[in-house]
């Protein structure tokens, strides 16, 4: 289905670009309300799996809140919030940061680890769904997605 036809809309855009554009902003609404449904039965959001990957990729290492916000893909997240949320669940803890005993080190815990391994698993299979598009097309769209970011 085209984008025109999911959203209804009646008239042409003014340019391409505009076309571009509103496609992104659509999708990425599309990915991210497919994306909830794969985080869901796991109790997480998307911002929070964020989190428990950038933890996860810093593992044994542990990061303050300002570095997980520095990589986090939605920088408008309560980083802090979020933080709070995952200790809550037993997923990250947090400890007096030996460099600077004002901050704290966030790192991922062991059961953070296996949730993860497991929301993993169902994002590959939710991944599969994508495997009909062209390697080369997905190049194409990474490249051209940098270059509009560049622009």
């Amino acid at each position: 289905m085209s984008l025109e036809e999911d959203i209804k809309q009646q008239k042409k855009f003014e340019s391409e670009y505009e076309r571009l554009v509103v496609n992104i902003i659509y999708t990425n609404g599309w990915l991210a309300e497919q994306q909830n449904k794969v985080f869901k039965p796991f109790g997480l959001t998307a911002p929070q799996y964020n989190v428990l990957r950038i933890l996860r990729g810093q593992h044994p290492d542990p990061c303050t809140v300002n570095s997980i916000i520095d990589r986090m893909l939605d920088r408008m997240s309560n980083a802090s919030r979020i933080v709070d949320r995952l200790e809550k669940k037993a997923l990250v803890e947090r400890k007096v940061c030996k460099t600077d005993r004002r901050a704290k080190d966030v790192g991922i815990t062991k059961k953070g680890l296996k949730l993860l391994e497991e929301v993993d698993l169902a994002g590959k299979q939710w991944m599969k769904k994508f495997k009909s598009v062209d390697q080369k097309d997905v190049k194409e769209a990474n490249d051209l997605l940098d270059s509009f970011r560049d622009a």
